[in-house]
């Protein structure tokens, strides 16, 4: 159907732009016959549309780079809580094994305490320190900057 429009408006000298803008139907070489044109679309339809579409961006952006903010936040949140729990996990662990017994090897006052487990290599630089007084045994872990970790502290009276 449209080929044959095409050829119509070729055969009757017209070009497809004034097919367009055209508001009304034509006899053309098509036997007599009417053809429908499409309607021309005024220029304020075509601003509203403009403005519409513009709208629409607008909200879409307002809903979504928040929502990238929210991710890049929750991001960070996540890994200095991941950082935490590990920090937490590996002073319970050298904990007990303080309580256990291995206190006795170190002597009275703070001291740098060296751990070997492997998923210390997940913290953030920092520290743990040992402070034994009597058989009050303190370890913690500080982080060397501060990114919202904060200390992590266990203290034991052995017996």
């Amino acid at each position: 159907m449209k080929i044959q429009i095409f050829n119509c408006l070729l055969k009757a000298g017209r070009s497809r732009g004034d097919e367009a803008r055209s508001t009304s139907g034509w006899r053309g070489a098509a036997g007599g016959k009417e053809l429908e044109t499409p309607h021309a679309v005024s220029y304020k339809e075509r601003g509203f549309l403009e403005v519409d579409l513009m709208i629409g961006l607008a909200i879409l952006t307002l809903a979504i780079v928040p929502l990238g903010f929210a991710f890049a936040k929750e991001r960070q949140v996540l890994k200095i809580e991941y950082a935490r729990s590990v920090a937490n996990e590996i002073v319970d662990g050298e904990m007990e094994i303080l309580a256990a017994g291995y206190w006795k090897d170190f002597s009275d006052g703070a001291q740098n305490y060296s751990v070997h487990a492997n998923a210390a290599t997940g913290l953030p630089e920092g520290h743990f320190q040992l402070t034994k007084t009597g058989n009050h045994l303190r370890l913690e872990w500080n982080a060397d900057e501060k990114r919202g970790i904060g200390a992590v502290v266990r203290e034991v009276t052995v017996k």
